[in-house]
């Protein structure tokens, strides 16, 4: 934390002894670049606009996917932006061509080293043309040699050219809109949403990966993986469960009002009812959660209710607060997100608030109930939008579920 607030006293600093500098944040298309462990360096691309003679707005691309980023404040030659929902920002100083700043996130005392550079588009530089193509599935397995943190997962890539598409599914979730490209024999994917910072980079052939997996500068994890057409991950419904002796799943948390809810309250009576364990800061349970939004807001009448339990990092509970706060406003959420926990989101210590499940594997986790209170079925993790079938998948499946507990 020390680290940070140096980091704001250095800009305070500047606009106030430099109030003659003037830099204009140029329009158009930029490459942003993250310096990640191994002296790697984790590129994406933005574009700059103007809302108005004053406001400027951004857009991260990754792939597919386009990150809509309205705050964005810049300040003589300093800028400031920060990504919906998140609590993670960059903050840098702009020059006539370039800003040179770091990406921060305050609850987690990380600090990134950042630059970005206008007028270029290619995320990755290609020496040489490639005859290798990755589209297809692949059996993946990370941290093969460590016991402990091994876990395994499934690599849907989608290669036109030399550029590539696609993510990584694991039982927990999946990685999100990966873009990049094959590079004579390598394999380079990056992503950056505000939340997470992802580098992959593999040696590849037609049927074998082996590479690195960066997680900003904090964490490096090997991978290996195979090409296997029908490779598929275990049941999504079949990795979290009520532990023997529990026939009941219950909770009592606050809302950012102060009020207590519980699941025995009359909200939930004779309804069908989902909760979500999730945390403002996963990237994942924002999909999830732009997803139940949706829903409601598309089937109003229908007898279900929807309650979040929120296991925060933020170090006190107004700033856990303050991040619900922020993504309820940000995406109209309007079912009730309840602090479960703040000041870390360790899944052990999650699971001793919810004794009565086997443990918490994933953020996001949803717990469906009937309209008698008996748990239904457990659905770890969540399919983006960028696992492609897989998501539409889920979302027949979960159609499919509610409505037939709404009709008993």
């Amino acid at each position: 934390m020390k680290r940070i607030y140096i980091v704001f006293v250095f800009f305070v600093l500047c606009c106030a002894c430099k109030k003659e500098t003037k830099v204009t944040l140029k329009e158009g298309k930029w490459i942003g670049e993250l310096s990640v462990m191994d002296n790697e360096i984790l590129p994406f691309n933005f574009t700059v606009g103007k809302l108005g003679s004053n406001d400027y707005h951004v857009k991260i691309i990754n792939g597919d996917e386009v990150i809509e980023v309205d705050e964005v404040q810049v300040i003589n030659d300093s800028i400031i932006i920060r990504t919906p929902v998140f609590e993670g920002f960059i903050a840098g100083k702009l020059s006539s061509n370039t800003i040179k700043g770091e990406f921060i996130k305050e609850s987690l005392n990380r600090v990134v080293p950042f630059t970005a550079k206008h007028d270029v588009m290619e995320r990755f530089e290609e020496t040489e043309p490639s005859s290798i193509n990755v589209s297809g599935n692949w059996e993946v397995v990370f941290n093969p040699e460590d016991q402990a943190e091994r876990y395994i997962a499934k690599g849907i890539f989608e290669q036109t050219g030399e550029k590539v598409k696609g993510t990584f599914r694991t039982t927990t979730g999946d990685y999100r809109y990966l873009e990049g490209v094959v590079d004579v024999d390598t394999l380079k994917l990056s992503v950056f949403d505000g939340a997470h910072a992802f580098l992959f980079k593999a040696k590849v052939t037609d049927s074998i990966l082996n590479g690195a997996f960066y997680s900003g500068n904090h964490s490096k994890e090997l991978f290996i993986g195979k090409r296997n057409e029908n490779y598929t991950l275990p049941d999504a419904n079949s990795l979290t469960f009520l532990k023997p002796g529990f026939t009941d799943f219950n909770f009592s948390f606050q809302d950012e009002s102060g009020n207590t809810i519980s699941l025995n309250d009359e909200q939930f009576k004779d309804k069908v009812v989902v909760v979500q364990i999730m945390g403002t800061w996963c990237p994942n349970c924002l999909d999830e959660t732009k997803f139940y939004v949706k829903y409601l807001t598309e089937n109003p009448e229908k007898n279900i209710e929807f309650v979040a339990l929120a296991f925060e990092y933020a170090k006190t509970k107004e700033k856990a607060f303050a991040s619900i706060r922020r993504l309820k406003d940000r995406i109209a959420v309007s079912y009730p997100v309840l602090l479960a926990q703040y000041g870390t989101s360790n899944k052990k210590e999650a699971q001793e608030k919810l004794p009565m499940l086997n443990h918490v594997l994933s953020y996001p986790t949803s717990i469906f109930i009937d309209k008698k209170g008996k748990v239904r079925k457990i659905h770890t993790g969540f399919n983006g939008p960028a696992t492609g079938e897989k998501h539409m998948a889920f979302k027949k499946e979960f159609y499919a579920f509610t409505d037939s507990l709404l009709m008993e």
